[in-house]
């Protein structure tokens, strides 16, 4: 069976090393071809004055344990650290004071009263409407709606522009007015369906939670088990995100690496895949019996337009946002005293012309050198277009300014670091789901056809490990006459 991988990034990368073990232990062959010169995607890690400056994703939920596994196979697991949970709280810019989030706040869902009415985060009317949200009936579910639309209608306007919008900015690089609640918060849906208040359900689950650990702990028969340290809530790897991107590319034989090669024409054949790559300058066309497409969707559309123009329309519907890290190194004697915790996060309404800022130092120390502070910030695109297209140096002027009026720093960085994620981060939008949907169906109807990237099925990296080792385990399961499931939904 003979394979193409199109994309480098983690997804193709994943896909290429199930693919590696399976072409050594049979007869399978596969080549992964990347239009840029480097493999990784958005990831991609340096090393600056004895710390690791991550200028893509820094991290993984430690709970999707893909990337865990996959680093044990990799025999690179005692690479992976966890944040310092310790000291993780999180702050909300508010009238240009940092506001920590108020005890009891899972998630979006209030379920301490007293610290939600008393912190400043939240105007008097959104603390009013968190006490009569605990009186909601449960409501049936009639489709699809934004994030902003499900919080607004249990917490008002106040709870969305405070913490639901620079959250999810945060987290999606998105605005909660256009991500779908089935997609992003699908545990809310249920619950509102189930409970009515997003409060009651909230306790309600971890009152059951709370029950079957004590019914196991009285169990006679079963001895109890000790209660096993509580994980952190993320991990990376010591030296950079760049660990896993090496460590997979030095287990893959390099000969089916293709760097610099753009795919030109795509089409669908009695034999399989036809596909005529511009690699180096050079055009030549092979003919594959599969192909994972581990691209951004909008690229996908493109190599698929002339196979299925309905197919190329669904993809080309899902919306991407840009966005940009802007990494500053500072000698931690001159940052002064940061408040507690990771960082902060910035909603659209204050003048500030970041997103979000993110403590490195305190997140994971082990990264940082002692007596260095690393202050990694994000501007969106949607939110600051004029910014995001200015040049380094006024980017740079301007985030020093917003570390100057919200921290108090007035001491200019050892070194700084920007780079522009064009495109880099899928929207689930409203009706995602339903669109995935259709696309599974629609690339059922072609056969050796496999998707995979964070525009399905999860945006994290974990998710972007699992969904390309699927693609490749389902290909090598799959044969080019058979359709085959292609996107986990």
């Amino acid at each position: 069976m003979k394979i193409a991988i199109i994309g480098g990034g983690i997804a193709g990368l994943s896909a290429a090393f199930e693919l590696e073990k399976a072409a050594a232990a049979g007869d399978v062959e596969y080549d992964l071809f990347e239009s840029s010169g480097r493999l990784g995607g958005v990831i991609y890690s340096l090393p600056a004055e004895g710390c690791v400056v991550e200028i893509g994703p820094d991290s993984f939920v430690t709970e999707k344990t893909a990337t865990s596994e996959l680093c044990k196979e990799l025999g690179i697991a005692d690479q992976i650290v966890g944040s310092d949970d310790a000291n993780r709280r999180t702050c909300i810019l508010v009238n240009n004071k940092l506001v920590p989030l108020p005890d009891g706040l899972m998630f979006l869902v209030p379920t301490k009263l007293m610290p939600s009415i008393t912190t400043p985060l939240f105007p008097l009317t959104t603390k009013f409407r968190m006490a009569m949200e605990f009186l909601f009936p449960p409501r049936p579910h009639v489709g699809d709606e934004s994030v902003a639309s499900l919080i607004e209608r249990h917490y008002g306007k106040g709870m969305v522009d405070r913490l639901a919008d620079p959250l999810l900015s945060g987290i999606y690089g998105g605005a909660s007015n256009l991500l779908s609640a089935q997609s992003v918060l699908p545990g809310m849906v249920t619950m509102e369906q189930k409970y009515g208040s997003l409060g009651r359900g909230m306790l309600a689950m971890r009152s059951q939670a709370n029950k079957a650990k004590k019914a196991a702990a009285k169990n006679p028969d079963k001895p109890a088990a000790p209660r096993p340290a509580p994980k952190p809530m993320f991990s990376t790897l010591r030296n950079g995100m760049q660990t896993l991107v090496d460590a997979i590319i030095q287990r893959i034989d390099n000969r089916r690496i293709h760097l610099h090669a753009k795919v030109e024409t795509m089409q669908k054949s009695a034999d399989g895949w036809q596909l005529t790559l511009l690699e180096n300058g050079k055009q030549k066309t092979t003919t594959y019996d599969a192909i994972i497409l581990a691209v951004p969707a909008h690229a996908a559309a493109a190599m698929l337009e002339d196979t299925d123009q309905t197919l190329a329309h669904e993809l080309n519907e899902i919306p991407y946002s840009s966005s940009a890290t802007v990494s500053m190194i500072y000698s931690e004697d001159e940052v002064g005293k940061l408040p507690e915790g990771f960082g902060f996060l910035v909603p659209a309404s204050e003048k500030c012309s970041i997103m979000a800022c993110t403590f490195v130092q305190r997140k994971f120390p082990a990264r940082v050198e002692k007596g260095t502070a690393v202050l990694r910030s994000f501007i969106g695109e949607a939110r600051n277009p004029d910014l995001f297209n200015s040049p380094d140096e006024v980017i740079i002027e301007r985030v020093a300014e917003d570390m100057r009026n919200v921290l108090g720093i007035t001491a200019k960085p050892k070194q700084w670091f920007v780079h522009r994620w064009y495109g880099g981060m899928a929207q689930y939008a409203v009706g995602h789901k339903q669109r995935i949907e259709k696309i599974k169906q629609l690339v059922e109807t072609l056969p050796g056809l496999f998707l995979a990237g964070n525009a399905y099925d999860g945006i994290g990296v974990s998710d972007c490990v699992r969904l390309g080792q699927q693609m490749a385990r389902t290909a090598l399961k799959s044969s080019v006459a058979t359709p085959v499931s292609v996107v986990s939904a």
